[in-house]
């Protein structure tokens, strides 16, 4: 059996606890929540943390609430929390459409956003879901807050603008009149890591598309297609209109082939997920316009 190597552990009772003890700690240390992509990298020895600082007790980090023009969701907020919660059922449905197929009931009943943001796998679902829904980040240390966008925060496969002695500390997405959005994704088998997936989220003013973001995963590191959502700018809804934006979409990822599938299928895969997305975010966007 792998087992990692040895590390001091100790339980946060409070974020500014948390965050003065990475600072104390220093660079070898790290916080566990789920623990679902840390501890297997620790098991390989991919990852030697020497300190691990436990933040499930942080109650304060666990939320999903509306604030004014916002919905702002807590980084100890779990899966299982995501998917059941109403208030995102209501406003941003593709965060359903993702966490229906996220893992399985263990992983999600243990996982939380923030460590799945923080984990920055090119293959995770919710960094597609935020990047397409224009959502900022809040990045916490002991000097304040720093508030980024999701391109400012991921910095490339498994890097992310967190510092040493910071924390991710919350989500915010805009809620807007006349959105909606959807997420598709194709995998090998229930729960997997995905060949490729597309989130789209639209907002309809007039009878015309007023914005939209396309984000994709598994298909490079997340790609937000700015040319795919330029494209749809004032556009009326069409079927012409969304197959090319996704044919732009599927020009600007950057697939590699491997045991999920060949490049020229990943690509495939990118056209046409993108496609169901937008004609699905655009319905639901309809329905909430009327």
């Amino acid at each position: 059996m792998q087992t990692p190597a040895a590390f001091e552990y100790e339980r946060a009772t409070s974020l500014d606890g948390a965050i003065a003890s990475l600072q104390r700690l220093g660079p070898e240390a790290r916080v566990i929540a789920g623990g679902h992509s840390l501890l297997p990298m620790m098991k390989l020895r991919l990852a030697n943390p020497e300190h691990l600082i436990d933040i499930n007790d942080l109650a304060e980090l666990a939320y999903i609430r509306r604030e004014g023009d916002e919905i702002r969701v807590g980084a100890l907020t779990r899966h299982v929390d995501l998917l059941k919660s109403a208030l995102l059922a209501e406003h941003l449905p593709l965060v359903r459409d993702a966490e229906e197929v996220i893992a399985d009931p263990v992983v999600r009943n243990r996982g939380t956003i923030g460590g799945a943001l923080c984990q920055a796998d090119p293959a995770e679902d919710l960094s597609a879901v935020c990047a397409a829904v224009g959502a900022t980040l809040v990045v916490r240390g002991l000097d304040g807050e720093r508030v980024l966008t999701m391109q400012e925060f991921h910095r490339g496969p498994y890097e992310t603008a967190v510092g040493e002695a910071e924390m991710l500390t919350e989500v915010r997405v805009p809620l807007q009149d006349g959105a909606g959005s959807a997420y598709e994704k194709v995998e090998r088998r229930v729960g997997d890591w995905a060949v490729a997936a597309s989130a789209a989220a639209v907002r309809i003013e007039g009878g015309s598309i007023a914005q939209a973001g396309i984000a994709l995963t598994a298909v490079g590191s997340t790609v937000t297609s700015d040319r795919a959502q330029e494209s749809l700018a004032g556009q009326a809804p069409s079927e012409e209109a969304f197959a090319a934006a996704a044919g732009l979409a599927a020009e600007d990822c950057s697939p590699t082939s491997d045991q999920r599938g060949s490049e020229e299928y990943k690509r495939h895969l990118a056209r046409e997920l993108t496609l169901r997305a937008l004609r699905t975010a655009t319905a639901r966007a309809l329905r909430e316009e009327n």
